[in-house]
Formats: C-alpha cells, sequence, structure tokens
C-alpha cells in the first residue's frame, strides 16, 4: 500500500463523522418543530437553543472536514 492510498483511506475515517453530524442536526429541528408545535408561545427561547445547538453540532463537521484535509494534503 502506497502512501496515497493510505491518505485516501484515513480522509474517508475522518469524514464518517459526517454521518453523525447529519442525524444530530436532523434531531435537532425536529425537535425544534415538535417542540414550537405543542407550544407556540415557547417559540423565542427555543428557537435561541436550536440553533446554538446546530451551530456546535455544525462545528464538529468542520472539524472533521478539517482533519480529513490535513490527511490529504499533509
Amino acid at each position: 500500500m502506497d502512501l496515497a492510498s493510505a491518505k485516501a483511506i484515513g480522509a474517508g475515517i475522518a469524514v464518517i463523522a459526517l454521518a453523525g453530524v447529519g442525524v444530530g442536526i436532523g434531531n435537532i429541528f425536529s425537535a425544534l418543530v415538535s417542540g414550537v408545535a405543542r407550544n407556540p408561545a415557547s417559540r423565542d427561547s427555543v428557537f435561541g437553543i436550536a440553533f446554538l445547538g446546530f451551530a456546535l453540532t455544525e462545528a464538529v463537521a468542520l472539524f472533521a472536514l478539517v482533519i480529513a484535509f490535513i490527511i490529504l494534503f499533509a
């Protein structure tokens, strides 16, 4: 196995985290929609918390992509 193929395999393994990020974002927004549907008055307080969760979850995706790019191009 040469170095290029090992880098490609390592980057592919690093990007597996994106599947978990997709599931997490889906859970966050499904909980937001069901929470607002049950109690529309709580929209203002729940909306900010949902976007904080979205931002933190999306940060994990960015970290995974950065790690994959470091593996590929370093």
